[in-house]
């Protein structure tokens, strides 16, 4: 018994030892959307936190295209030695398998979970040329002019994109979908009348739930990822660290305008089937 004992503690000691000197160098933080975007945000805001706490730089580079595919790709194919991660949304680790007819990657078997780091309500927000104030007079007016108005999204298979599809197949309405590389460029067409319409983050505002349509739930998650393979000791510390930073009341102040959540399990979960399962059907339906 205590030899096994002392074969399992030399067994453990490297890991231990690993997790204890990690990051020895500098880490690359990949971000599947370009700066300003929320995603962007929460990235460079959980960059600079882990810095401190943990010593070693963590740069971030912007790799937006092909609704995330891009950044997703170039992390799924790094060394699985901790030195590369990725920040990204739910399009990424959850839809866009469904979205995409070929993948460079295969999310589910390629990226490891690291932390959710945070969820996010989502608003509808409209030109103020369409002259609507509220959400009813809003479906109304597309209910008047159909095909003739525009949205925007932050790319196919995001959160804005299936909110406003299930919506119009719900609704029983039609509104063109233009995808965008981000935040910042649909509301600069949002703003100048380009396009009418786009759900942005807000959480103040009175939910859709509440006018008539409980099932338009949001579908906005950003999560922090590894390559698959990387060290379980190193992740478990990531882990650890993101959530500790994303929980303090320094960045719960710096991003109020969401709900921060934390949790290698909480990631998890929303990579379900049952949620993969729903979120392709609206994707199929689009």
């Amino acid at each position: 018994m205590k030899l096994t004992r002392l074969l399992a503690a030399l067994l453990a000691a490297p890991a231990i030892a690993l997790a204890q000197t990690y990051p020895a160098k500098p880490v690359r933080v990949i971000v599947t959307f370009p700066p300003g975007s929320t995603p962007d945000i929460v990235g460079r805001t959980l960059a600079s936190r882990l810095q401190e706490s943990m010593g070693q730089p963590f740069v971030v580079e912007n790799r937006a295209g092909a609704g995330g595919n891009v950044g997703a790709d170039t992390v799924a194919k790094a060394a699985a030695d901790g030195y590369t991660l990725l920040v990204s949304t739910n399009g990424v680790f959850a839809i866009n398998k469904a979205l995409y007819k070929s993948m460079p990657f295969d999310p589910q078997k390629d990226l490891a979970p690291v932390s959710l780091l945070a969820t996010a309500p989502q608003m509808l927000v409209v030109n103020p040329s369409l002259g609507v104030r509220d959400f009813k007079q809003f479906l109304e007016h597309v209910r008047r002019n159909p095909g003739k108005l525009s949205y925007g999204s932050v790319g196919a298979g995001s959160a804005s994109h299936l909110t406003m599809e299930l919506l119009k197949s719900d609704a029983g309405v039609f509104i063109v979908h233009i995808p965008y590389k981000g935040f910042p460029p649909a509301v600069t067409d949002m703003l100048s009348g380009n396009i009418q319409t786009m759900f942005a983050i807000a959480p103040d505002v009175p939910s859709v739930g509440e006018l008539g349509f409980p099932q338009l739930e949001s579908l906005a998650w950003i999560g922090l990822a590894a390559p698959a393979g990387t060290p379980r000791e190193m992740v478990t510390r990531l882990a650890a660290e993101a959530g500790k930073q994303m929980r303090s009341a320094e960045v719960r102040g710096l991003l109020g305008h969401g709900r921060l959540a934390a949790g290698t399990s909480a990631m998890r979960a929303r990579r379900t089937p049952s949620r993969r399962a729903a979120e392709t059907k609206i994707v199929a339906s689009s």
